[in-house]
């Protein structure tokens, strides 16, 4: 049997009364999401004093995060209320496509952060040209180029699969592992590409992201003699890789766990946290921890009520 037509998603039957709560809570933390990091882009594109590297690319993840968790949580609202939770095949594609394309987006995007702090703070005199505004615009383009092909692999492959039986996933969205249980045939080549592909590119990110990240810790307690600028450094990076664990701790869990068939029960929750909640955190994080946005908001917040 070739692909099927339609579809169906969704969770078991035995938690269909909590649905109404599950669809307020999903719902309330979306549009944290969108109004958070709305905001954060709204205040890093309008605050001439926020037009450096590191906020550049905060504005990015902040539209990276918006648009994340736009490609499974519209979806998941509706199949809370839906009786058939059907998608399309092309649709259930699509929406793989985005979610990997994304998420490996936001996995580089989270590196190069690292990277930029790690050339403010250990190379400051360097940093103007190295960081300089073409560059930027050079790895911006990059970063959302490259992880598109990647997905595009991840999605071709699952599309040219046999499905046979059943065309219901026990996912709250169409990502490759759910996929591959209704698939008959060989599909050692896709969960080859899903554990070591993904898994290399995550732990390899992961560990750059941590090198950066634990070299200026390193410097900054070697080299600085001022603790106002040494609490002021601490406190952005603290803000960074929060985000950074946020992001990872439940990446890595899934794709890298072989075990794929006993574990979607695991993934599914695991895969709510980083797309509804992570998405939701980051604005608050940002906006909590980081007295620059913090200032910009107020003041704009201040200008409006004027």
């Amino acid at each position: 049997m070739s692909a099927p037509t339609r579809v169906s998603q969704g969770t078991d039957s035995d938690i269909q009364e909590l649905n109404p709560i599950l669809f307020v809570t999903v719902l309330a933390m979306y549009f944290v999401n969108v109004f958070g990091n709305g905001a954060i882009m709204m205040i890093v594109i309008l605050d001439p004093r926020l037009h450096s590297p590191m906020y550049f690319f905060l504005g990015n993840l902040a539209c990276l995060d918006i648009c994340f968790s736009t490609v499974t949580v519209p979806k998941m609202l509706e199949n809370f209320f839906s009786t058939s939770k059907a998608i399309s095949f092309l649709g259930c594609i699509t929406q793989l496509h985005f979610f990997h394309f994304l998420g490996c987006t936001e996995a580089l995007l989270l590196t190069i952060m690292a990277f930029d702090r790690f050339v403010a703070i250990c190379r400051p005199l360097h940093y103007p040209s190295i960081m300089n505004r073409q560059v930027c615009i050079q790895v911006a383009v990059s970063i959302w180029a490259i992880p598109f092909l990647h997905a595009l692999v991840h999605s071709i492959l699952t599309s040219q699969l046999n499905f046979c039986g059943s065309n219901h996933i026990h996912h709250f969205f169409c990502d490759v592992k759910p996929l591959l249980e209704l698939a008959c045939g060989n599909t050692e080549l896709n969960r080859w590409l899903l554990n070591i592909l993904a898994g290399t590119i995550g732990i390899g990110l992961f560990f750059l992201t941590f090198l950066s990240y634990f070299y200026i810790v390193t410097y900054l307690f070697l080299k600085t003699r001022s603790c106002s600028m040494l609490h002021k450094a601490l406190s952005t990076c603290a803000s960074h890789f929060m985000v950074v664990i946020i992001f990872y701790a439940p990446v890595l869990f899934i794709y890298i766990n072989p075990n794929s068939g006993s574990s979607l029960e695991k993934d599914r929750i695991i895969a709510v946290m980083y797309t509804v909640v992570t998405p939701a955190l980051n604005p608050l994080i940002y906006t909590l921890r980081n007295k620059e946005v913090r200032g910009a908001l107020n003041r704009k917040i201040r200008i409006q009520l004027l």
